[in-house]
């Protein structure tokens, strides 16, 4: 074998380990940390408020019943009008009643020609007594059939009066403004006024509801109610006046209704069955745009929260622990627990957790390979500049100062 072609193999793997060597030195390319988007978060206040789902009724329903048993011959109202109170809804048959009045006023005016009588001959009676010409028990006679007769006098006015407020009854007048509804029961029928001792009740021709303002009425569970009341005496929340708290109702189509209530009753103890709490608010309703019976949600203004943190929901993460926010801090991300409340605009508001001055992560979580940013990783922090649409903590939904950017 040749020299040269020992030296060959050798020459060859002495080539490949110096290329080895060359490449091991220069070391394969770093990826860069992350980018992120980061708020400073700052404590501030922000309305205290409670999504809740009530139903309206009318401010006054009143039922228009029949006062006096007869037969209804029409009804002078529209049904689904508006009437003023007094006005005429119905008619029943007067003529039995007016007849009853006539008969009234003749009793009445054979008991006054009675009463008169009587009267004289008390009169000339007590002349003669003087004289001797009458005996003074025949005075007592005719003073006592005076007086008599005076009574019947009474009685007879009592009945007239009786007999004249039946007659009016027969003209059946809307006990309130408002809106008055269908017609129960149609011309021709016998209605009838009830009495205590039949144990009936009046006919009821129809109802007028008063829909210029309505009630909401809504729950709040009792538990709610017990922690605002607990974070109230640690400072935390400052609750309103129970009569200016505010009432803002959403539409069934979403849309906001521009007329504002006001809460006018709570209950004073806790439904047995429901474990909730009764409230009521006074909405008003000019346009007649709300009806009775409906649903709607609403938002109740129950006070102002304070030393709370207002913080974009796309920063917000969970998992099988609960609540957690990361945040910047020395160039890299670090979990912070949280305790979070209800929202308010676009933002989540942070009770618990955060400390003022903390580098909340808002956008960027997502960024390089899945699963994305984790604690203890790398990142390159910058101020978060929110999309089109968004809301940084601070806008308009807000009511305390605006949360600073880094």
């Amino acid at each position: 074998m040749k020299p040269s072609s020992l030296h060959t193999p050798i020459l060859c793997v002495s080539l490949l380990a110096l290329a080895a060597c060359q490449g091991k030195g220069q070391g394969q390319p770093q990826m860069p940390p992350p980018t992120v988007g980061v708020i400073k978060a700052q404590p501030q206040s922000t309305t205290l408020s409670k999504e809740l789902v009530g139903r309206l009724s009318a401010y006054r329903s009143a039922d228009v019943r029949a006062r006096v048993s007869g037969l209804l011959v029409k009804r002078v109202y529209q049904e689904g009008s508006d009437v003023k109170q007094g006005q005429l809804m119905f008619q029943v048959d007067p003529a039995p009643y007016k007849a009853a009045l006539d008969s009234a006023l003749g009793n009445l005016a054979s008991a006054k020609a009675t009463a008169t009588n009587a009267h004289v001959t008390a009169e000339r009676d007590r002349a003669l007594i003087p004289k001797g010409y009458v005996s003074k028990a025949q005075l007592d006679t005719d003073e006592a059939a005076e007086r008599s007769s005076a009574a019947a006098v009474q009685q007879a006015q009592a009945s007239v009066e009786t007999a004249r407020i039946n007659l009016s009854y027969t003209n059946v007048v809307a006990p309130i403004s408002g809106r008055a509804g269908q017609q129960q029961v149609t011309e021709g029928a016998i209605v009838g006024n009830g009495t205590a001792d039949s144990g009936t009740s009046s006919t009821l021709l129809t109802t007028v509801d008063q829909l210029d303002q309505l009630y909401v009425n809504f729950t709040m569970s009792a538990a709610d109610m017990s922690a605002m009341r607990l974070a109230q005496s640690k400072g935390s929340v400052q609750l309103s006046d129970p009569n200016k708290t505010s009432i803002q109702i959403t539409l069934p189509d979403g849309s906001k209704y521009d007329q504002a209530g006001t809460l006018d009753f709570s209950d004073t103890s806790v439904n047995a069955t429901t474990g909730a709490i009764n409230l009521r608010a006074l909405v008003p309703n000019p346009q007649m745009q709300l009806l009775p019976g409906m649903y709607v949600n609403l938002a109740a203004n129950l006070g102002q929260q304070n030393n709370i943190y207002l913080i974009p929901q796309q920063a917000l993460q969970r998992d099988v622990a609960g609540a957690y926010v990361l945040v910047a801090e020395n160039g890299k991300a670090k979990r912070k627990d949280v305790t979070i409340g209800s929202t308010s605009g676009s933002n989540w508001i942070v009770t618990s957790g955060l400390d003022n001055g903390d580098q909340v992560i808002v956008s960027g979580l997502i960024s390089g390979m899945p699963p994305g940013v984790q604690p203890g990783a790398d990142i390159n922090p910058t101020p978060w500049q929110p999309t089109a649409g968004g809301k940084a903590p601070g806008s308009a939904a807000a009511s305390g100062p605006a949360a600073g950017k880094q």
